[in-house]
C-alpha cells in the first residue's frame, strides 16, 4: 500500500471543438453525451478538491525529443480557429508545479522546454472549456508529450506524479485526447474496417479497471485505428502508477466517426459514489452523521431549541467535504411544504457548512413561513438536493421531471429557480413561468435559461 498522493484525480477527456456550442451550434446537440459527460467528469475533479489540473494534449507544439509545456503566467486561449473568436478562456498558471516537473522529469533525462507567449491549442482548450464552464476554477499546467517512446511516456507521468507530490498540492490530471478516427466511412480520416477494436480495447480496459491493458495493446490496431490521444493516456497511467485505481467509463460515443472518450483513472475521494445514489456511510465509521438530511435535521434541530449554530462534525466525507451549492428543504409528515432555502453557487468552504447555513435559513428565513417552532420539530421531514453546474439551455432543452431551470432577464439583475421532480410542475412552460414568478419578473420578459442536475438525499422513513 502506497502512501496517500497528493494526485487526487485523473481522467481522460475528447477534444473536439464541435462539442463547445459557441463553435457546433445546432450540431453540439450530436456530441450531448459527451456534453453532459465532462460536466460530470468536473463534478468529481470538483468533489476530488484539486487545486491545480495538470492537463496534457496531443495537438500542443511537438518536440522531437522534449516535452513541451506553455509559459504563463496566464494561459490563455480561443476558439478563432473555429469560427467563434468570442470564445476565450484565461487561468493562471501554476508556476511552482511546473517547475517541480521540470526539474522531477530532468532527474530523468526528460527535458520540459517551454513555450513562450502561445495560445493554447484545441486539445487542451476543449477539455479546459469544460472544466471552467462547470464550475472549476484553480491554476493549470498544460503540458504536450513527444516522439519518444511509449516507455518514456509512462515514465514522464511518473516523474510528473513526483513532482505534484513533492509541492504538496491536490492535483488533478486530465489526459486530453480522441479515439480511433476512422470507425465509418464519413470519418475525416477515412474508414478502416476493424477500427472500432481498438475503442474497444480502450473502453473495455477502463472498465475492467485495467488500464495497463492500454499499455499492452496491439501497436498495429492502434495505426490502422488512426488515434490522437495514446500517449496522452499512457502519461495519465504512468501518473497513476501504484495509485489505488478506480477507472470508470462515463461516456463513450461516436456520431461523427471518431470515438469520443470520458473517463476516470484515479479518484482518491468516495464522491463518486455518494452521488451516485449513497445515501449512506458519507461520513466515516466514527463520523457523527450517516446522511445529509440529518445533518441538515441536526443543525435545524440545535438552532431552534439551544439558538447556537451546529459546527460541522470533524472526519467528514468526500462528498460533505467538497465545496458544493446546495437547497434543504423541510416538509411535514403530511407532505406540505414547511421551508426551502438553497444557494446556486457555493458560498461556504465545505458541503457540510452549506447544508447547516440553509437549512438553518429554510427553517427560519423562509418570507413565505413563519420560523419554525420547538413543537414542530418531530413532525419534520428533510431532504437535502445538491446542484450539479448550469448549463445553457433552451426551453426545449428542459425536463421538470430531470433538470432544474434557472431564469434571468437580460440584464442579469433578476434570477429565479426551480428544483426538478416537483409535484404538479409537468411541463418546461410551466416549469420556467413559476421560476420568473418567484424572482419577480413580469409576463413576457426575454429570459436568458440555463438548466442543472440535483442529486437528491431524502431523509429515510424509517
Amino acid at each position: 500500500m502506497t502512501s496517500q498522493s497528493s494526485l487526487v484525480f485523473s481522467g481522460i477527456a475528447p477534444h473536439p471543438p464541435i462539442m463547445v456550442p459557441e463553435v457546433g451550434q445546432e450540431a453540439s446537440a450530436d456530441v450531448r453525451t459527451s456534453i453532459e459527460a465532462m460536466s460530470e467528469l468536473t463534478r468529481r475533479l470538483i468533489a476530488s478538491r484539486a487545486e491545480t489540473v495538470v492537463l496534457i494534449s496531443p495537438h500542443a507544439p511537438l518536440d522531437l525529443d522534449s516535452f513541451v509545456a506553455y509559459e504563463g503566467p496566464e494561459l490563455y486561449g480561443d476558439f478563432s480557429n473555429f469560427r467563434a473568436p468570442e470564445t476565450q478562456l484565461r487561468v493562471p498558471l501554476d508556476e511552482e508545479l511546473l517547475r517541480a516537473i521540470t526539474k522531477s522529469a530532468a532527474a530523468e533525462n526528460y527535458p520540459v522546454v517551454t513555450i513562450p507567449d502561445c495560445g493554447l491549442d484545441h486539445g487542451t482548450a476543449v477539455p479546459l472549456y469544460f472544466l471552467l464552464q462547470n464550475g472549476w476554477r484553480g491554476r493549470l499546467v498544460a503540458l504536450g508529450y513527444s516522439f519518444l517512446s511509449d516507455d518514456d511516456h509512462l515514465r514522464f507521468g511518473a516523474s510528473i506524479r513526483k513532482a505534484i507530490d513533492d509541492v504538496g498540492r491536490r492535483v488533478a490530471f486530465i489526459a486530453s485526447g480522441d479515439l480511433s478516427h476512422r470507425l465509418k466511412p464519413q470519418a475525416p480520416a477515412g474508414y478502416v474496417p476493424g477500427a472500432y477494436v481498438f475503442d474497444d480495447e480502450i473502453v473495455d480496459a477502463l472498465r475492467c479497471n485495467a488500464p495497463e491493458r492500454i499499455v499492452q495493446i496491439d501497436q498495429n490496431l492502434r495505426k490502422r485505428a488512426g488515434e490522437c490521444g495514446y500517449r496522452s493516456m499512457l502519461v495519465a497511467i504512468g501518473a497513476a502508477e501504484a495509485l489505488p485505481l478506480s477507472c470508470d467509463v462515463i461516456s463513450y460515443e461516436a456520431p461523427f466517426g471518431v470515438g469520443y472518450l470520458v473517463a476516470q483513472i484515479t479518484n482518491t475521494t468516495t464522491a463518486t459514489k455518494a452521488a451516485e445514489g449513497g445515501r449512506r456511510d458519507l461520513y466515516s465509521d466514527h463520523g457523527a452523521y450517516e446522511d445529509l438530511p440529518g445533518l441538515a435535521r441536526r443543525a435545524v434541530e440545535t438552532f431552534v431549541t439551544a439558538g447556537t449554530q451546529l459546527e460541522p462534525p470533524p472526519n467528514l466525507s468526500a462528498l460533505l467535504a467538497a465545496r458544493a451549492p446546495c437547497f434543504v428543504s423541510l416538509k411535514t409528515q403530511a407532505g406540505d411544504l414547511r421551508g426551502c432555502i438553497g444557494t446556486i453557487e457555493p458560498v461556504m468552504d465545505t458541503l457540510a457548512e452549506e447544508i447547516i447555513t440553509n437549512g438553518i435559513s429554510a427553517a427560519t428565513r423562509d418570507p413565505r413561513f413563519s420560523p419554525v417552532s420547538i413543537d414542530e420539530l418531530s413532525n419534520l421531514r428533510y431532504s437535502v438536493d445538491v446542484l450539479f453546474p448550469a448549463e445553457p439551455a433552451s426551453v426545449e432543452d428542459l425536463d421538470p421531471a430531470i433538470y432544474g431551470v434557472i431564469v434571468e432577464d437580460d440584464s442579469d439583475f433578476r434570477r429565479g429557480l426551480l428544483l426538478p421532480d416537483i409535484p404538479g410542475v409537468e411541463t418546461a412552460a410551466m416549469q420556467v413561468e413559476i421560476a420568473a414568478r418567484k424572482a419577480g419578473i413580469p409576463s413576457g420578459t426575454p429570459l436568458k435559461l440555463s438548466r442543472f442536475r440535483v442529486e437528491r438525499f431524502n431523509e429515510s422513513k424509517e
